[in-house]
């Protein structure tokens, strides 16, 4: 890696190491190279030591991928690289008795088939098998997308009107309180149980604070707005955070994601800098003729 690969909004960008940082990369305009640029440049310069840097992609394979790019021009042993899924877990593994005692450590995340099961014993147990409104396929969707909107028990039973919300209210309290009797989490509660965790536990958030000194996003754009939740805890002491996206290219709606994330970036962090990649790498010159 050398600085001179770099265009100059691209470099600038990635020169940008106090506060918050917003980069508009459109397609195919080296997005995910400024950040694993920026990674770089952090460690060569000893600004951050690699394990103060927390970056976030939003699959294992990107978090590889990003890990092998760097480590080809520098040590960046230490380095947290990972999904929100899969750092949320770890600040579950070791924290999550300060969120409810009923926890072990050793909790289990129950993937989609798991929840269905946990739904059909509810169903069963409130007799309402004859209802096809409430089968384990719908229930675990409607649950998923109060939890992609942050929406509590509380909140769902304040909307609740008519026998059918109100057994859904009643039915996703049931599901909350059989996963802590399981020692179960579900995929969502890895992004919800840290925040929650935060609220009720100041040192907790301090330590994350304290050991994660730089934070970077990738396709910012898809964030949930529990995710965006959890990045402004993790960066709102020191706020020295980068994140990367394209609003024409917010695909995720249906499952949570809001667009308004990165929109309104610059309202939650304030100062902010911002910055547009406009130049392609990826297509034709006719493609982009046309475009």
């Amino acid at each position: 890696m050398k600085l001179s690969d770099l265009n100059n909004e691209q470099l600038k960008a990635v020169k940008a190491t106090k506060g918050p940082v917003l980069v508009f990369a459109g397609a195919g305009s080296g997005k995910t190279r400024v950040l694993t640029y920026k990674v770089w440049y952090l460690i060569k310069n000893k600004i951050y030591l690699p394990k103060e840097i927390l970056a976030l992609t939003f699959t294992n394979k990107a978090a590889s991928e990003m890990r092998e790019r760097i480590n080809k021009s520098i040590k960046c042993d230490g380095v947290t690289v990972g999904t929100f899924h899969s750092i949320g877990a770890r600040i579950l593994r070791k924290y999550i008795k300060n969120l409810d005692k009923r926890y072990s450590s050793g909790f289990t995340i129950y993937d989609g088939s798991d929840q269905k099961l946990i739904l059909k014993e509810i169903i069963e147990e409130l007799d309402l098998n004859n209802y096809k409104e409430f089968n384990p396929n719908l229930l675990r969707a409607k649950i998923d997308s109060f939890k992609n909107a942050s929406m509590s028990v509380k909140d769902v039973q304040s909307k609740a009107n008519g026998f059918e919300n109100e057994k859904i209210a009643e039915i996703y309290d049931l599901y909350l309180e059989k996963l802590i009797q399981n020692n179960a989490v579900d995929f969502n509660d890895l992004i919800l149980l840290p925040i929650q965790l935060f609220k009720k536990n100041k040192s907790s958030l301090k330590s994350y604070q304290n050991l994660w000194k730089y934070i970077l996003v990738d396709e910012f754009q898809d964030t949930n707005s529990p995710q965006f939740e959890l990045i402004s805890f993790l960066a709102s002491g020191h706020k020295n955070i980068t994140v990367v996206g394209d609003d024409d290219q917010s695909i995720y709606g249906w499952r949570g994601a809001e667009i308004s994330n990165i929109l309104d970036f610059e309202k939650t962090f304030s100062s902010c800098r911002v910055f547009t990649l406009e130049k392609n790498y990826r297509s034709t010159q006719e493609i982009l003729n046309a475009a």
